[in-house]
């Protein structure tokens, strides 16, 4: 007899000595392949839940920067936003890219968390560019905290903490340096 170990499920299979498999050994398989079918179906559910969520903080950080470069449009700083802008603008495609590439669909708007964020940088926005710079900054953090989250998250799967790993992680963190050096030119 031999154990046949298929992630958290284990059958007994018994093979006769001349290799013919027992009469329920193709009923065993097929519970294997339905049992694993599942788990990768909720596994893959809840990255394609997780990573819509990270897109709707993408779509919500374009939005917002969006509204910052509105309200200075000849800050000479504005550059920089336009840049970190389209950052998001090229995450959030790949995020998008990644839900659809699950079999999920994706978001196609910040939501909630869009509409609070807009208004936080709209009443920053009225307080000068240093507010402004400073809200847009909070937001990184957030975004940060996100996508950090989602790495330390044990049901999301490997190939996307590689994508936040690599990619995107990488630039939030970028995002982040380059708007404290813009604070503390307005500063």
């Amino acid at each position: 007899m031999e154990y046949f170990h298929a992630g958290e499920f284990h059958f007994l299979l018994a093979f006769k000595h001349s290799g013919t498999p027992p009469p329920y050994w193709h009923e065993a398989c097929e519970v294997v392949v339905s049992q694993s079918y599942t788990t990768m179906s909720n596994t893959n559910q809840h990255c394609i839940d997780v990573c819509n969520s990270l897109l709707r903080g993408e779509l919500s950080a374009v939005e917002t920067y969006t509204q910052a470069i509105e309200k200075y449009p000849t800050d000479p700083k504005v550059s920089e936003l336009q840049s970190i802008r389209r950052e998001h603008v090229e995450a959030s495609a790949i995020l998008t890219k990644n839900v659809r590439s699950m079999g999920g669909i994706p978001d196609t708007d910040s939501g909630a968390w869009g509409v609070f964020a807009k208004a936080v940088q709209g009443t920053a926005n009225f307080f000068g560019t240093g507010s402004a710079v400073e809200s847009l900054l909070q937001g990184e953090e957030s975004g940060r905290h996100d996508y950090e989250n989602a790495l330390s998250d044990d049901k999301v799967m490997m190939e996307c903490k590689v994508m936040i790993r690599e990619e995107l992680l990488p630039k939030v963190r970028q995002h982040i340096a380059r708007l404290e050096q813009l604070q503390h030119a307005v500063a």
